[in-house]
């Protein structure tokens, strides 16, 4: 039998119960592990840039630099790694720096457990998740803000050829942070439809994955 090849996640947050909750949540799970742990924004980065994960949960308010810093910093190195901030604070402005940090997703600290795994598996496929009341908003914010983004691998990207009208719509609602099921029910048609609209809009684009074709689109203005 193939031996499932597990994310692999690193854990930052200054307090231990957290901490020891959040790896047994994760370690209990058959697709991922916990590898790496750090106390502190600056632990935080030399954790990361040594271990390589592929996921990282990273609290806010940490000691020595804040978790947006630490993201900000992880990902001009490994920009392939994919950032959660989560945090017990629901602040749109929280959002929207994580956003411009390069983060992938948003979670309270209080996230039902369902929710926080399924997470990690979206981040780790491509997706982005801001699942709180204020995080629509601060999405909102940064999409009409794109001359506030930069992100070096899609600055020089180029249309290969040009976008329908329907994959417009479901490059705008993957700019929300929404599933392809979600997508599915607020567009009408099915998640197959989708699938295959998300897939022609990633060769469109020339990028590997969703938050490219997302970052792409927010800077040249293609979702408002």
């Amino acid at each position: 039998m193939n031996e499932v090849k597990k994310i692999r996640v690193v854990l930052a947050d200054d307090q231990p119960i957290i901490v020891q909750g959040l790896r047994y949540i994760i370690d209990s799970q058959a697709d991922m592990e916990v590898v790496g742990e750090a106390v502190d924004g600056e632990s935080a980065v030399n954790t990361v840039i040594n271990l390589k994960p592929d996921v990282v949960l990273m609290d806010i308010q940490m000691p020595s630099f804040t978790g947006i810093e630490a993201t900000s910093t992880i990902l001009k190195s490994l920009p392939d790694v994919k950032v959660v901030l989560l945090t017990t604070f629901d602040v749109q402005e929280y959002v929207f720096n994580g956003i411009r940090a390069g983060a992938v997703g948003y979670l309270l600290k209080d996230t039902d457990t369902k929710e926080l795994v399924d997470g990690i598996r979206w981040v780790h496929q491509g997706q982005a998740i801001y699942r709180t009341a204020t995080a629509s908003r601060a999405l909102a914010k940064a999409i009409s803000d794109q001359n506030e983004i930069e992100t070096e691998s899609v600055k020089h990207l180029e249309l290969t050829e040009p976008l329908t009208d329907r994959e417009i719509d479901v490059l705008q609602q993957m700019a929300y942070g929404r599933r392809n099921s979600e997508i599915s029910d607020i567009l009408h048609i099915s998640q197959g439809t989708v699938k295959t609209h998300v897939h022609r809009i990633i060769q469109k684009l020339g990028v590997e994955e969703r938050t490219q074709a997302v970052v792409f689109a927010i800077r040249q203005g293609i979702v408002k």
